[in-house]
Formats: C-alpha cells, structure tokens, sequence
C-alpha cells in the first residue's frame, strides 16, 4: 500500500481523487489538444471499477502550467501522481493521441520496478516502433482548427473562436510530443496488452495496429473491433466499456 509523502501537493494529474470502495481503477489518457472532460460523457463506475480521468498539464483546469514537453516527461509526472492509487488492479486507456502517453506511462511504471498495469489498452493508434504515425501530424494550424471545430461539435459543444485557438495551442504541443516519440523496436511488457480498433475509423484501420503483438508476452494479447468511427469512444459505448472492465473485475486484488 503506498500513501502521499507528508507535505505533497494536492495531485492535479486527476480530475477528481479517486474513491476508497472501488474494487479496481481505470485510468483514461485524454486524446491530443483535449484534456479530460473529454470523458464526460462516461461514467464514474462500471461494475465496481471506477473510471479515473487523466489531467495531463496545459489545459482546461490546468491552462496555465507548462505543456508537459514529451511522452517520458509526461510518463515521470504522472508516474508520481498515481503511484498512492495503485494499490488495487488497474488499467490505462488511451485513444489515439492519449494511448502513446498511456504505453510510455505503464514501460516507465515497469522500468522503475513499480506496479504496472493488469492490462494496457490501446485505442486507435500504432504501435511505437511503427510511428509517429497519422494525418493530423502533417496538418497545418487553420486545417487543425477545423478538425478541433468538428471533435468539439462530437463530444457535444458549440465550438467558438476563442475556443478554438486555446485548444490550438495544446494541440499542437500535442503532435509534437507524437512527432517525436517512436521506439526503434518493440519493447516487452509485463502486463496484457489490448487493442481496440474501430470498424469505421478512417484515421487508424484496426489491421494497422497489429505491431502491438509484439509488446505483449504469450498469451497476454488481444484484439477487438468495435462498431463506430473515430470518435465513437467519447460517447462509452456498451461494448467498449464492457471489453475494459471485464478483464479488471476477474483481476486478483493486490496484497
């Protein structure tokens, strides 16, 4: 069991702190610009796991921090962050741009020797070694606000100007974190490994996230494809809710 040293700053890294009763946790990496009321839209628990969403610095309650800089930058910070709540099972979820820093967050987690997660789940992205990866890191700044325009209008919002050209600002520190993150090989995890990929996602085809295979011990991976595009993940569809928390409620608790 790990406790918050005496004298800690209050953890921001989480968008609330995470409750005592909860048999497992799920940590959800929020996508590239976003921060994490981009899981509004999801419940706070799913058959006594409790859905715990990630707060990277430099944006929404967090604006006024420094951008986080890199994948292993971000991977220490929130390593620390957590650290007090992974004392039962738990997983990392990530979509596309918020599954990279998921992966660099558990190989930290594993390289320290700390606790790592039952399963990784990986949404909509390739592995490392196949990156960097994707349309968005080729797009201008007016072709990326289009596209921020288009995902505020999914999760729900009415975009506007001001708007726009903050999240710009996060987006593209973002894609540049993407941009220069790439392993020259794929490197074992002690945990499973399980991707998810979208039936109708133009962004990243389910058959192009096959690399993670490597990243996961003998039996320890698995692939699924759900229905939907691109966005579908924002609105916790059954299914997708269903395949995380399976896993994590037959996980043994720790101790």
């Amino acid at each position: 069991m790990w406790s918050m040293p005496p004298g800690s700053r209050p953890n921001k890294m989480l968008l609330r702190p995470p409750k005592q009763d909860s048999r497992a946790r799920l940590f959800c990496f929020p996508y590239s610009g976003l921060g994490a009321s981009m899981y509004n839209k999801w419940p706070d628990q799913v058959d006594g796991v409790e859905i715990c969403r990630v707060q990277p610095p430099g944006r929404e309650n967090r604006y006024r921090e420094p951008h986080y800089g890199t994948y292993e930058e971000l991977a220490e910070q929130v390593t620390e962050a957590l650290l007090p709540h992974l004392d039962r099972p738990f997983a990392f979820f990530g979509h596309c741009g918020g599954a990279l820093p998921g992966f660099a967050t558990a190989l930290h987690l594993a390289r320290a020797g700390l606790p790592t997660p039952h399963t990784l789940f990986i949404s909509s992205q390739v592995a490392p070694h196949d990156g960097p990866f994707g349309r968005f890191l080729q797009l201008t700044n007016s072709e990326l606000a289009v596209e921020l325009a288009e995902l505020t209008r999914a999760m729900g919002g009415t975009p506007s100007p001001d708007m726009i050209q903050m999240s710009l600002r996060v987006l593209r520190a973002d894609i540049t974190a993407n941009q220069r993150y790439h392993l020259t090989e794929p490197v074992l995890l002690p945990c499973a490994v399980h991707v998810i990929g979208w039936s109708e996602d133009k962004e990243i085809r389910p058959e192009q996230m096959g690399g993670w295979h490597a990243y996961a011990e003998d039996g320890r991976y698995a692939e699924t494809t759900l229905e939907g595009g691109h966005h579908a993940f924002l609105d916790a569809p059954c299914e997708l809710l269903t395949t995380l928390t399976e896993r994590l409620c037959s996980a043994e608790p720790f101790g």
